[in-house]
């Protein structure tokens, strides 16, 4: 599923409620999220490499990297600023330690206001990954410092990111005739 929202268009390179978020360091740059089936860990200088050389780790799922991950290993690898503990990581299956996709944070805030873009390889999806790895991912945005809202948007003719956002938690807010724009706040967590 391709990365969702404005910086897509320009920059292309996706937990449930009954599962828990855990959080553990990570030398790079601070902390993997995990849940009951994912863990999301910042991308290494390393991994960043191996990318946009076309080498292949092991670990990787056969299809990955996407088109939309070289993109953000390219984009990382000039903006090394956005790998710190609330930027891009990659989606990783618990069970085997595969990684299965990418997602992140565009950092810095703007007026307290985070994008999320996401993204599972073809091989993956249908298994709720993206709605997981981006609820975990929104909730954890929200503790940062002057963060009050996580963002996306995605058009209309794709409705299985459409899904994915309202299975995450996030809040459908606007909309026109080719995107809808969803959130989750602050607020919203505190009403949980």
């Amino acid at each position: 599923m391709p990365l969702s929202g404005p910086r897509a268009e320009r920059e292309r390179p996706g937990r449930q409620d009954d599962q828990e978020s855990r959080v553990s360091s990570h030398p790079s740059t601070g902390a993997d999220l995990t849940t009951d089936r994912l863990v999301l860990r910042p991308w290494s200088a390393g991994e960043l490499a191996a990318v946009l050389a076309d080498v292949r780790p092991a670990h990787w799922a056969e299809d990955f990297p996407a088109e939309g991950d070289r993109f953000i290993a390219g984009y990382l690898t000039e903006n090394p600023q956005a790998l710190n503990a609330y930027g891009h990581r990659q989606i990783i299956e618990r069970a085997g330690g595969v990684v299965v996709g990418s997602i992140g944070l565009f950092w810095p805030p703007t007026d307290g206001i985070l994008e999320v873009g996401y993204g599972i390889v073809p091989s993956r999806r249908g298994r709720g990954y993206a709605s997981e790895a981006t609820r975990v991912l929104a909730e954890f945005a929200l503790t940062a410092p002057g963060v009050h809202t996580v963002h996306a948007q995605v058009e209309l003719s794709n409705p299985a990111s459409v899904r994915v956002l309202e299975k995450a938690g996030l809040r459908r807010w606007s909309s026109d005739a080719n995107m809808v724009r969803f959130r989750m706040t602050a607020g919203d967590l505190n009403r949980r």
